[in-house]
């Protein structure tokens, strides 16, 4: 029984040094950050001028955009259509906090602020809070998001009753 548990141990030692896959993959350049950084100025820039052809096409065909209390939305078509129906943008700021990758994936932590005019109320709306993108380097060398979520710092308000 002892000679088992020494052989137990020896092959989880063995398989604990090896690198694993996420380990050996190649880190993010400085080019490829400077690219991740861009896609989200051009994002800034294109919402601003309600552009959004441009803003859409920042986003993979298959891409899903998670937006606070709202179900997800899925496809490149469906969030620009998503975005022509958002309230209208006064003012915009975001943020890259931290991005990190390897190979063709990489991971966007940022911050956002923003102030809004929903129709009906009685001012602009300000707001900010935090995003979580999920971009993919394309052949071409372009980096579109695949996922992207986002999400207020204000607290919630309750629904009218």
């Amino acid at each position: 029984m002892r000679i088992l548990g020494v052989v137990a141990l020896a092959t989880w030692a063995c398989l604990v040094s090896l690198p694993s896959e996420a380990q050996t993959g190649k880190g993010l350049s400085q080019a490829d950050v400077t690219k991740i950084n861009e896609v989200t100025q051009t994002w800034v820039k294109a919402l601003l001028a309600k552009n959004w052809a441009t803003a859409a096409g920042l986003f993979l065909d298959d891409a899903v955009l998670y937006p606070p209390n709202e179900p997800a939305v899925k496809g490149r078509a469906a969030i620009r259509a998503w975005l022509e129906k958002f309230p209208p943008i006064k003012d915009f700021t975001a943020s890259s906090v931290r991005v990190e990758g390897r190979d063709d994936l990489a991971y966007v932590l940022g911050t956002y602020t923003m102030t809004i005019a929903p129709p009906g109320a009685p001012g602009p709306v300000k707001d900010s809070g935090k995003w979580v993108g999920v971009e993919r380097r394309q052949p071409d060398g372009r980096w579109l998001i695949a996922v992207d979520i986002f999400s207020s710092d204000l607290a919630a308000t309750p629904p009218p009753k």
